[in-house]
């Protein structure tokens, strides 16, 4: 089954994605981004699957995945159950790594763990609990604080144990192949200006088709057009954060992500997600109070 391309949300003032979610949750789905990710489960038990691997997972585990490769975390509750917390979460570009390493040569350690990362690698349960407080307290971190957590977290990952390798070569090596497909090029350079005017003949040049070819192309990959998965992409990043950035005013997310008028962007959203922007970051809020208090 192909994997969703993931959209992750990094806030202009900040080098690397730090959040947490509950279960269910959208981004809890096959889907690969090409950040890194290092990702602690902190409730609920249930089966896991990083590329060609399948495992079970509880509280405590702690896995890191690179660059597109494919994962998901299904959690074995009843289907009218919330879980308010599931997954502890950070990711980061390989910009920001990259040039971290560059200029930190004390980073120089997590490169080894970056290079088997793109195979996703399994911690011991001991460095993932002793990981929880300092994730928790990174979710909530501001400023210098959160580079100074950060390294912390990766300080922990170069010392812990020697992690198992999940993903075989084999699967490597087809994702390696599956990423330069023309289409998929395409996804990615969508993804990276989803808030540029992208012409479909763009894309159809980046890829060395004809527009109508790359058009059939688009649309047997994705299974829609690339009108409608341009808004679906924004309309997913728009959700990420209302739910991220809970002060920020729905207008200021409508133009951050792409759409050029409120109305267009309340439309679309309608349409989506079957509510308003507002609606759906309210919804998510009481959920979170009930779950808090029930």
């Amino acid at each position: 089954m192909q994997p969703d391309l993931e959209l992750v949300h990094i806030r202009k003032d900040e080098s690397f994605a730090a959040w947490q979610h509950g279960y269910p949750f959208r981004t809890v789905r096959w889907h690969y981004h090409p950040e890194y990710e290092i990702h602690l489960v902190v409730s609920t038990t249930g089966k896991f699957y990083i590329g060609d691997h399948i495992g079970h997972f509880a509280p405590g585990q702690l896995v890191m995945t690179g660059p597109y490769l494919p994962q998901n975390w299904i959690s074995n509750i009843p289907k009218d159950k919330f879980e308010r917390r599931r997954s502890q979460v950070i990711q980061f570009p390989e910009s920001f790594i990259e040039a971290t390493l560059e200029v930190v040569p004390e980073m120089d350690a997590f490169r080894t763990l970056l290079s088997r990362s793109r195979r996703g690698l399994l911690f011991d349960n001991e460095t993932g609990k002793a990981l929880e407080p300092i994730m928790s307290e990174l979710m909530d971190a501001r400023g210098i604080k959160r580079i100074a957590l950060f390294c912390e977290v990766v300080d922990r990952l170069v010392h812990a144990p020697e992690p198992q390798i999940l993903a075989s070569l084999n699967f490597q090596i087809e994702m390696g192949s599956a990423e330069d497909t023309g289409v998929n090029r395409a996804i990615h350079y969508l993804r990276e200006n989803l808030t540029s005017p992208i012409t479909e003949a763009e894309l159809a040049e980046l890829t060395g088709q004809s527009a109508s070819s790359f058009s059939r192309s688009f649309k047997r990959h994705t299974g829609m057009t690339l009108v409608r998965y341009k808004n679906q992409l924004r309309i997913d990043l728009a959700c990420h954060m209302l739910l991220t950035d809970p002060d920020t005013r729905v207008a200021d997310i409508c133009f951050e992500v792409g759409f050029a008028n409120l109305s267009n962007f309340n439309r679309h959203f309608l349409k989506l997600k079957g509510m308003s922007p507002s609606e759906f970051r309210s919804t998510f809020a009481a959920n979170n109070v009930a779950c808090m208090t029930g």
